[in-house]
């Protein structure tokens, strides 16, 4: 299957990096990682993904070989750039499958741009961000880093999303991805995610709508996952019962695969 690395530099001067792969002419999907990764976040799963798909992973403004704009760090900031990638590549629509937090950035632009939105995908995604457990981790911790990013935080903070064994070369490249987000993008980007009010407007969600949860996800609990099923018209839910926040890092063979069969669906 062909792949390729490259960039796209948007209207307002951020430079994204994306991983493509499988058939131009195929359905489109979309992966938006979550807070800190980059498009490597899918790199177990994207060999799992058929080659009928046009695959396509972005790595997002100010997070790993992207560059670091001042600003612009809001789930709606982050919702534009896709519109306007999509616009660059000439992707008419897509599959938009979000990540943990990517998953709030996939909501904002089905909300806001349905036409260009095929289907969705939430996996280990919160309702919102803004609970007690990560507000405590702002006060305490995110809100006061600097550069550089002590190495063993952004491990302790990595390792704490996992419930089973994941590949350690894996591991390692993530860190090195997280490493290379500016403190103030981890700030801006948390405190974007913390302001957001998108789940607010779930019910404005009409494409189909696939939510994936870890059973033993210890920062997003089912009853998140409840809430967006009961607000959201066309939604189905499956859980990976051993896995934990991360879970397309932890099985991902069964994340494609359950991505490729809801694809599948929705689009024929």
């Amino acid at each position: 299957m062909k792949t390729r690395v490259n960039t796209v530099e948007l209207s307002n001067h951020a430079r994204l990096e994306y991983f493509e792969q499988g058939e131009p002419k195929g359905v489109t999907l979309i992966l938006l990682h979550g807070y800190v990764d980059s498009w490597h976040s899918f790199e177990l799963v994207l060999p799992h993904l058929p080659g009928s798909l046009h695959t396509i992973a972005v790595t997002q403004r100010g997070h790993g070989n992207a560059n670091h704009p001042k600003g612009g760090y809001s789930p709606r900031n982050f919702a534009n750039d896709l519109l306007e990638f999509m616009d660059l590549l000439g992707l008419e629509a897509g599959v938009i499958a979000g990540g943990s937090s990517g998953g709030i950035i996939a909501r904002r632009f089905a909300t806001e741009h349905p036409n260009r939105t095929a289907g969705l995908i939430l996996a280990g995604s919160p309702l919102t961000l803004c609970k007690p457990s990560v507000l405590q981790l702002w006060n305490s911790t995110i809100s006061k880093l600097e550069d550089p990013i002590d190495p063993d935080f952004a491990r302790g903070f990595m390792m704490g999303s996992i419930a089973q064994e994941v590949p350690r070369e894996f591991l390692e490249t993530m860190l090195k991805e997280n490493l290379k987000v500016p403190a103030r993008v981890w700030k801006d980007t948390l405190k974007g995610f913390l302001e957001d009010d998108s789940e607010k407007e779930l019910d404005k969600i009409k494409v189909p709508t696939l939510i994936v949860w870890g059973g033993k996800d210890t920062i997003i609990p089912l009853g998140d996952m409840e809430i967006m099923i009961g607000k959201i018209e066309d939604s189905r839910l499956i859980e990976y019962p051993f896995a934990g926040h991360v879970l397309y890092w932890e099985e991902p063979a069964r994340f494609a695969a359950d991505t490729a069969e809801f694809t599948k669906t929705i689009t024929g």
